[in-house]
């Protein structure tokens, strides 16, 4: 009865270093636990396996090759407006020597073209054909840099094209700073002979600014609206166009017929400072027709040509960058 309280002890006590105590016996659990309890490693692995915070911002915008994205716009609406220019030149040329009287319209456009072929580099150095460089390389960069910063925000893809209020307004501002500066500087050059330069009035500005809100809406907004109405109408006649290259060509074409008379009320406010304004509405209906088809001529080829080749140089170098 009385060794069996002695031994329960001794038991004890020796089970207890084996299990506590002892280096090796200890090293030996620890190899065995960590199957089932993470190391220090491990727990700081699986703590920064969410996404970082700071790559959180391009997962919200589709900034994949932004900048050449850019580069792509530039390329596009540069090259569309070189090919342009020496047409459109010569034809803004003409209607300014015509409405001023300083010469024909025919006339004007058979001396500037027989120059083109004569010396082109000549015509393509000079001032007139930089500025017309410049406002429509400058037309066309706003409207693909929208189209651009659209695509970035809403994640889409880099070739989308938009036809709403932001490119409205951003390829206006770009057109009528542009073309106003470009306007003061034909209609000095090219003004009514033996009559010394003046300032430009306010109310002509005012009129070559509404012309050209006209032909950058009937160039940029209707065509991306209407080209998918006139496809269908277009396949029914086997014509193998689409309807917004169609409507690219045809709306800012038409719409030189309603724009003509502001344009050339704002050249006679300055060619004749003091004319009457019977005067001055018997002039633009005499000059109407000629001009309304000369101002067609410039621009199918500014809005028409060149909106086509700018759209399809930039849709061609977006799909490379898709």
């Amino acid at each position: 009865m009385s060794s069996t309280p002695a031994l329960a002890p001794a038991v004890s006590l020796e089970k207890t270093p084996r299990f506590d105590s002892s280096s090796s016996s200890t090293h030996t659990s620890a190899s065995s636990i960590p199957s089932h309890t993470p190391s220090p490693t491990s727990a700081s692995t699986s703590t920064s396996s969410p996404i970082p915070s700071t790559s959180q911002p391009s997962s919200n915008y589709n900034t994949r090759n932004l900048g050449l994205r850019l580069a792509a716009d530039a390329a596009a609406s540069f090259t569309a407006a070189c090919l342009v220019a020496p047409a459109v030149s010569i034809i803004d040329r003409a209607i300014m020597e015509n409405a001023s009287g300083a010469n024909s319209l025919v006339n004007s456009l058979k001396t500037s073209f027989a120059q083109l072929l004569r010396s082109p580099a000549q015509v393509v150095t000079g001032r007139p054909f930089a500025l017309i460089l410049m406002l429509y390389g400058g037309t066309y960069f706003s409207a693909n840099a929208v189209d651009t910063a659209s695509s970035t925000i809403s994640r889409q893809k880099a070739s989308t094209v938009t036809a709403g209020a932001a490119k409205f307004t951003a390829s206006s501002a770009a057109n009528i700073g542009i073309c106003i500066y470009k306007d003061q500087v034909y209609v000095r050059m090219y003004g009514p002979p033996g009559v010394l330069p003046r300032a430009v009035p306010m109310l002509s500005y005012t009129l070559f600014a509404l012309r050209d809100c006209m032909t950058i809406f009937s160039s940029f907004i209707i065509p991306p609206r209407l080209g998918p109405a006139l496809t269908p109408v277009l396949d029914g006649f086997n014509l193998h166009i689409s309807g917004q290259t169609a409507a690219q060509f045809a709306a800012p074409a038409l719409t030189q017929f309603v724009s003509t008379p502001v344009h050339l009320l704002g050249l006679d406010l300055y060619n004749r400072e003091a004319a009457s304004w019977r005067d001055r509405v018997a002039s633009i209906r005499k000059n109407w027709a000629v001009s309304s088809f000369a101002r067609i001529g410039r621009i199918v080829p500014a809005y028409g040509v060149g909106g086509v080749v700018n759209s399809k140089i930039r849709k061609s170098l977006m799909g490379r960058l898709e």
